[in-house]
């Protein structure tokens, strides 16, 4: 995260605020519009939630300070212009405050595999009897494995045929288990990305 943004920002082209666009880290949807002053800038980078400075009420306005929905600071990102801030965050609940996740009316749910996979991390962290991500998880991590080896090998055979229907079903299959074996071992997809992203160079 820059730390000299501060000097970067030219307040002085909108009277004293520039417009952040606050997007989801994870799912990359944007989530709202807000402005910032120099001192409210200065409060996000220091705390770590998102301020800004709001215009009906005249101050300086910290994201969740009452509804406790805050936006945690991933990182703040300066346009060419050097006049518009774009918040990359985690938000804790929903960001709107008519309750939706976006001011806009969308869900927040971006690509469907990050969703999945934090609905999989949800299943880990709080189970239920009733979900077959729990059980699988509860099993260990000798089953979870087994069961990506099984859906492998379902794939293969699939892929020797010419069904597009069975295959792409094993495929998603091989997909699910994946992710979850990836939940069991506490690590996420997007590490593996970050992966194949560096080998990509």
């Amino acid at each position: 995260m820059n730390n000299n943004l501060l000097e970067q920002v030219d307040f002085s082209k909108t009277n004293g605020l520039v417009p952040v666009i606050v997007q989801d880290a994870q799912t990359r949807v944007v989530l709202m519009l807000g402005y910032m002053n120099a001192a409210a800038l200065a409060k996000t980078q220091e705390e770590q939630r998102v301020t800004f400075f709001s215009r009906s009420k005249n101050r300086l306005w910290t994201k969740g300070e009452t509804s406790g929905n805050y936006l945690e600071l991933v990182d703040l990102q300066l346009d060419c212009d050097q006049d518009t801030l774009l918040a990359l965050v985690h938000p804790h609940g929903p960001t709107c405050h008519t309750g939706t996740a976006t001011c806009f009316g969308t869900a927040n749910t971006g690509e469907f595999v990050p969703y999945l996979e934090k609905v999989i991390q949800n299943r880990r962290d709080s189970p239920t009897d009733t979900s077959y991500t729990s059980s699988l998880l509860r099993k260990g991590i000798n089953k979870v494995a087994q069961k990506v080896g099984e859906e492998a090998v379902e794939l293969v055979i699939e892929a020797k045929d010419h069904n597009a229907d069975l295959f792409l079903n094993e495929a998603a299959d091989l997909l699910y288990h994946y992710l979850v074996l990836l939940a069991a071992k506490d690590h996420t997809w997007a590490e593996v990305i970050a992966i194949l992203e560096s080998r990509h160079q």
